[in-house]
C-alpha cells in the first residue's frame, strides 16, 4: 500500500492535488466550506492504480481514506477462509479505506476490507489522521452520534454475549446436576440395601455356625462363598428371555428342595451367575437340614457383591463427570496450552449429555493420529458447545444423528460437527456468522453463538470455520493450525 504523495512507479500524475472546485464535484465534499476544502486540497493527493493492483489490504493499519475519481474498483472481505467480493462499482465519489477514524484510539484502526482496482483507476487519497481531525472539529454532533452508536452496539454485544455464556453455563450445570444425581442416588440406595443384606448375612451365618456344621463342612461352605463372589463379579448379563428361563429353572430347584420364597432368591442368584448345578454343590456341602440357611447366606453374599459393584459403578460415574467438568472448565489450567481435541470434545459431550434427546444418536469418528495443538482450551469448549447445541436445535427433538468427526487438512486439523436436520436455507447461509442474526423465535436465541465461535476460531486461533449444508446433512468444520503462529 502506498501513502498519499508516493508514486511507487504508477505514473507522473500520482501525487497531483485536486482543486477545491474539483473536490466539490464529489458528493461527499459538495457541502464543505472553502476553508474546509482547502485543508483537503493541501493534504490530499491523487493516486493511480493499474488493473489488478491492491489499493489497501484487509487487516493492515488503516492510514488512508480513498474516494473514487474514475475507473472500477472492488471491495472484498475474508469469510471463512475465502475472499468474497462485497461490492464492485464505477460510481464516481464512492469511498473506502479508513472508515472508523472518528473512533480514534477506541478501536484498532485497520482496514476492514480489501480495495482492489479492476481496471485502471484514479483515486483521491486523504490521510486518515486528517480526516479524523476534520470529523471531530467540523461535525462534532454527527461524530458523537456515530461514536455512541458504535460503542452502544459493542456494549450490547458484550452484555448479550456474557448473558448467552451464562445461559449456556446454567443449562450445562442443570444437566450436570441431573447426571450427578442419578449415580449418587443409586449409590445411596445400594448402600442402604447393602446394610440390610450384611445384617441378614450375619444372622444366617450365626444359624449355620452354631455348632450344627463341623469344621470341614464350614470350610467347604466358605469356599463356595468365595466362588460365588467370583461368579457375581464376572457374571455376564443375560437377555430378558434367557433370564426368565434361568429364574424358572432355579425356582423349580428351590421348590424341589423345600426352600421357602424361592422366587425371591432366584433373581439374585441368576444375576450372580448361579445355576442349579452350582446349588447342588451347596446341598452336598451342608446337608439337607442346613440347606436353606446356607442358600440364603450365599444369596446375601452374592447380593452384597452385586450392590458393591453398583456402588463402584456409581462412584466411578460421579468421578468421570467431575473429571469431565474439570476438563470442560479448564479452571485449574493455563488459558493457552497444548491440548488434545478429543479430550475436549469428550468432556463437552459429557457435559451436554442431558441436553441430547433420546432420539438422537451420537457418533464419534475420531482420527486418533490427530496431534495435540496449542490452543485456548476453555474457549474451544465453548465453540464445541455452541455448534453441538445448534445441531441439536436443528434436529428439533425429531431424532437423528449427531456426528463429531476429526481429521487432518494440510497443516491444520479439523473438527466437524454434523447433524441430520433440515439444513440451512441458501438465502440465510451468508448471514449465519453475523452478530445478533438468529432464526430462532424471539427470546430463544441471541444470535451470538456462531459470531462468538467465529471470533474465537478465526481471530484468536487464526483458524477457520466453514459450513456445508444440505437437507439431512449440515456440517460445520472448524480448522485449527497444528503449529502456533
Amino acid at each position: 500500500m502506498t501513502e498519499p504523495g508516493e508514486t511507487a512507479g504508477r505514473g507522473a500524475a500520482d501525487g497531483d492535488r485536486l482543486t477545491a472546485d474539483e473536490l466539490r464535484t464529489l458528493f461527499l465534499f459538495e457541502s464543505l466550506t472553502d476553508s474546509q476544502l482547502a485543508v483537503f486540497v493541501e493534504h490530499g493527493r491523487v493516486e493511480r492504480h493499474r488493473a489488478g493492483e491492491t489499493v489497501c489490504q484487509e487487516g493492515e493499519p488503516a492510514t488512508c481514506f480513498y474516494v473514487l475519481l474514475s475507473g472500477t474498483v472492488s471491495l472484498t472481505r475474508r469469510v471463512q477462509g475465502d475472499e468474497v467480493e462485497v461490492t464492485r462499482t464505477d460510481q464516481r465519489g464512492v469511498y473506502a479505506g479508513a472508515m472508523q477514524t472518528y473512533l480514534a484510539d477506541q478501536v484498532k484502526q485497520t482496514y476492514t476490507a480489501t480495495l482492489r482496482a479492476i481496471g485502471d483507476v484514479k483515486l483521491f487519497a486523504l490521510p486518515a489522521s486528517v480526516l479524523a481531525t476534520a470529523m471531530r472539529e467540523w461535525f462534532p454532533m454527527a461524530t458523537h452520534m456515530l461514536e455512541g452508536m458504535f460503542v452502544g452496539m459493542r456494549v450490547n454485544q458484550t452484555i448479550v454475549g456474557e448473558r448467552e455464556r451464562l445461559l449456556a453455563l446454567g443449562s450445562l450445570s442443570a444437566g450436570l446436576t441431573h447426571e450427578l444425581n442419578n449415580p449418587a442416588a443409586a449409590a445411596v440406595r445400594a448402600t442402604s440395601v447393602l446394610r440390610e443384606r450384611v445384617a441378614g448375612m450375619r444372622h444366617k451365618l450365626a444359624l449355620i455356625a452354631d455348632g450344627r456344621l463341623d469344621g470341614s463342612r464350614l470350610r467347604d461352605l466358605v469356599e463356595l462363598q468365595e466362588d460365588a463372589v467370583k461368579r457375581a463379579a464376572s457374571a455376564v448379563p443375560l437377555s430378558a428371555l434367557a433370564t426368565a428361563d434361568a429364574e424358572d429353572a432355579l425356582c423349580d430347584w428351590l421348590d424341589d428342595h423345600d426352600i421357602t420364597g424361592g422366587w425371591e432368591l432366584a433373581s439374585t442368584l441368576v444375576s450372580g451367575g448361579i445355576d442349579s448345578t452350582w446349588l447342588d454343590r451347596i446341598s452336598g456341602a451342608v446337608g439337607g437340614e442346613n440347606l436353606e440357611p446356607a442358600i440364603r447366606w450365599l444369596t446375601y453374599t452374592i447380593e452384597t457383591e452385586l450392590l458393591m459393584g453398583e456402588i463402584d459403578d456409581a462412584v466411578s460415574r460421579v468421578s468421570s463427570l467431575v473429571s469431565a467438568a474439570k476438563q470442560y472448565s479448564q479452571l485449574d489450567r493455563t488459558p493457552y496450552q497444548t491440548v488434545e481435541v478429543h479430550e475436549l470434545l469428550d468432556a463437552t459431550l459429557t457435559m451436554m449429555q442431558a441436553k441430547i434427546p433420546t432420539g438422537v444418536r451420537t457418533v464419534k469418528e475420531y482420527d486418533r493420529t490427530v496431534p495435540a495443538i496449542p490452543a485456548y482450551a476453555a474457549e474451544l469448549n465453548q465453540v464445541w458447545t455452541n455448534l453441538i447445541d445448534n445441531a441439536l436445535a436443528a434436529m428439533n427433538g425429531r431424532g437423528g444423528v449427531l456426528t463429531v468427526r476429526t481429521g487432518h487438512e494440510a497443516d491444520r486439523i479439523f473438527v466437524e460437527i454434523a447433524d441430520t436436520g433440515p439444513g440451512i436455507p441458501a438465502e440465510i447461509r451468508p448471514r449465519i456468522f453475523e452478530p445478533f442474526f438468529t432464526t430462532k423465535p424471539v427470546g430463544e436465541g441471541t444470535g451470538l453463538g456462531l459470531d462468538i465461535s467465529y471470533r474465537i476460531i478465526v481471530n484468536k486461533h487464526h483458524g477457520d470455520i466453514r459450513v456445508d449444508s444440505a437437507p439431512g446433512d449440515t456440517r460445520f468444520r472448524v480448522l485449527l493450525p497444528i503449529a502456533a503462529e
